[in-house]
């Protein structure tokens, strides 16, 4: 992590991770602070890498995606994992891809429309070159979506281990 926290960029991570559309005049009154430094400090954290982008949320139902699934998906070895991630990139249906530790090599979220579609990408997944297996389970409901990132879990974390946080109230109320 490049740079310095303090409370105020925490609050102002946490407000983002609520609503990523709300208005710097809104951040601004949360925070205490003028619009213009509110700017700054969105700026810097944008360019500290801590703020990667602001995206929307989507209800993949409401557009005809009824089948949502995570495919744990075991290659035979790591000379297949460029050829295995070039494949993940060009399908549409992966929705993320993670490389996980025990069973498996890689946990696949994947959005379709019917369990047809489903059948469909998963013989194509189980066609790729170093593919030995698939496990498929189906999200039947979700029962909690997080994106807000709280700012005390956030300055607990940074502390718990010791990285470096300037705390220093008096210098974030002038700022």
């Amino acid at each position: 992590m490049s740079g310095h926290l303090d409370l105020i960029d925490l609050k102002l991570i946490e407000a983002l991770g609520e609503n990523g559309r709300v208005r710097l005049s809104e951040l601004a009154e949360v925070v205490g602070l003028s619009i213009p430094s509110v700017s700054e400090r969105l700026d810097k954290l944008q360019k500290n890498g801590i703020i990667k982008g602001f995206t929307m949320e989507v209800d993949e139902r409401t557009l005809g995606f009824d089948i949502q699934a995570f495919v744990r998906v075991r290659i035979d070895s790591s000379k297949h994992y460029k050829s295995f991630m070039e494949h993940v990139m060009k399908e549409d249906e992966i929705m993320e891809c993670f490389s996980v530790t025990g069973e498996g090599s890689h946990i696949i979220k994947v959005m379709t429309h019917n369990t047809g579609s489903l059948e469909k990408f998963l013989s194509r997944i189980q066609s790729w070159p170093g593919v030995l297996e698939t496990n498929t389970s189906f999200v039947l409901s979700q029962l909690k979506r997080n994106r807000k990132i709280s700012a005390e879990i956030v300055r607990r974390n940074l502390q718990d281990r010791q990285v470096l946080i300037t705390f220093d109230e008096k210098k974030s109320r002038k700022t």
